[in-house]
């Protein structure tokens, strides 16, 4: 099969959360099982072109209509950890993708609307054609509604639309007059089995036309997909609902290529879930962690102590459970651990709230936060914690939790969307000890993360051994992407040959 994945974000290029990681591991998984897979995304400034290999231009002077002009943009291509990628760099005036960041302008929806033509426009031109597209988020939502309603007219080869949804938090809304400007009469799409918005009748909402337009839609856990039906659907749940007999949920997967502490690139010695042999001559066992975790102390400067390593690394937005942070990191020294946080906010209240608390715990020998993101220093957190919160009020999926699985590091984490498919509470999941992974709370709040600390804390310090081999059980649990690409290529093999998987 072809496969085209059109998004706004690929690993390790352009990184803002989870769509990064995945694109990427998805790709690679598709593209080992012997399937054809291109990517498109935007050329961003602010991609370091020094990961990108053999990049040159596959188009000079792609034309565009836009908001009644015709404007010249430039298709470039290389390659991605051996996939082969698409940079879509307009040269509008307006200089939609040379800004220095990659979301948060004020013009953020024309943004990517105009990206979604183009590559439209590329791929109509194009002497291949795509059995599948596959597209993600809002910011591409628009791409199955562009065919249907244009493209096909025009020529554009049969193709099945897949579109996966990792976050229904965030939808596109926006004016009719913003679809005007890519050539579809807006007005037309304000009704309710187009895009019009269920909250606000007035506006568009461009993530319910990637469901109501696409061939099939997913988003990204099973248990999340159950959530979406209800209030985690954000005003979409009945859009879900309506068109739930082409939606399913499917657990993201992680890239052990690039996330496993037998080969990690970026740590200073490897180490595996096997116990030494008696010979000796493996030396990469679980006990190399010990040395990362000295390392890592070396180097945040925190004190050389026999005590458990807490990390975390997520964005710092509400969704993450800030609050939920804060309190674990205030128990974790209280109660003699040790806690390191790498986090990045555009949210300038919780950027204060948090760079105050590194002031304030700037003597600290047992906790250092990171506040900007550092791909090294993520490598080693996960491969030096013994723990690793992730308190989400909601979370779709989650990678962090199976990232730290893999390097040994105990998830404790909310019983909610990904997070809930995926960790298991050693003492009341009623599972087998040897089937559990983590510890699980179920409300909120202060107390609730406080106790499961406490039951965290209470394994590492006085049933060591039954630590060690949580530890060793963590890190043989497979959520590689070999399970999860079989179900998208199930989806797209019943799609092109004209049924619902």
């Amino acid at each position: 099969m072809h496969i085209i994945h059109i998004a706004s974000e690929l690993a390790p290029l352009a990184k803002v959360g989870g769509l990064a990681d995945v694109l990427l591991g998805l790709s690679r998984e598709l593209s080992w099982k012997g399937h054809d897979v291109d990517i498109i995304i935007p050329r961003y400034d602010c991609i370091d072109s020094n990961e990108i290999r053999d990049l040159s231009i596959v188009q000079n002077d792609l034309m565009t209509p836009y908001d009644g002009g015709w404007f010249s943009n430039t298709v470039w291509m290389g390659w991605v950890e051996n996939l082969r990628v698409y940079f879509i760099d307009p040269h509008h005036p307006r200089y939609f993708f040379n800004r220095g960041c990659f979301y948060g302008c004020d013009d953020d929806i024309e943004r990517y609307l105009y990206f979604s033509r183009i590559a439209m426009e590329f791929i109509l031109k194009q002497p291949f054609r795509a059995d599948v597209i596959h597209i993600h988020d809002w910011q591409t939502a628009i791409i199955p509604v562009l065919y249907k309603e244009m493209y096909k007219e025009l020529g554009f080869p049969d193709t099945k639309f897949v579109f996966t949804i990792h976050n229904f938090d965030y939808q596109g809304k926006c004016s009719s007059s913003d679809l005007d400007k890519i050539g579809l009469k807006g007005s037309e799409f304000l009704t309710s089995s187009k895009l019009q918005d269920p909250t606000n009748p007035a506006l568009i909402n461009l993530l319910k036309g990637g469901i109501v337009y696409s061939d099939f839609f997913t988003t990204v856990s099973p248990t999340y997909s159950k959530e979406v039906k209800g209030a985690e659907g954000r005003g979409l749940e009945k859009v879900v609902i309506q068109n739930q007999n082409k939606f399913a949920g499917i657990l993201n997967g992680v890239d052990y290529s690039f996330w496993n502490p037998e080969i990690d690139r970026y740590l200073p010695v490897h180490f595996s879930p096997r116990e030494m042999p008696a010979n000796k001559k493996d030396r990469n066992t679980i006990d190399k962690k010990g040395f990362v975790k000295k390392l890592l102390r070396e180097r945040l400067c925190i004190s050389e102590e026999h005590k458990p390593i807490v990390g975390s690394i997520t964005r710092l937005v509400p969704q993450k459970g800030v609050e939920l942070i804060k309190a674990a990191i205030h128990h974790t020294l209280a109660n003699g651990g040790q806690f390191v946080l790498l986090g990045s906010t555009s949210i300038p209240e919780i950027s204060d709230e948090f760079h105050a608390l590194k002031h304030q715990l700037a003597d600290n020998p047992n906790v250092h936060l990171l506040l900007h993101h550092q791909e090294d220093i993520a490598h080693l957190i996960f491969a030096a914690s013994d723990m690793f919160i992730v308190p989400s009020l909601f979370e779709p999926c989650g990678l962090t939790q199976l990232i730290a699985l893999k390097y040994g590091s105990i998830p404790i984490v909310r019983h909610t969307g990904g997070l809930a498919d995926t960790i298991f509470d050693v003492d009341n999941s009623g599972k087998p000890f040897d089937e559990t992974n983590g510890f699980v709370f179920n409300n909120p709040d202060k107390q609730s993360i406080e106790l499961t600390l406490d039951r965290a804390f209470n394994y590492w310090f006085h049933q060591p051994d039954k630590w060690r081999k949580l530890m060793i059980n963590s890190m043989y649990m497979d959520y590689s992407w070999n399970k999860s690409s079989n179900k998208y290529l199930d989806i797209y093999q019943s799609l092109i040959k004209g049924a619902l998987p």
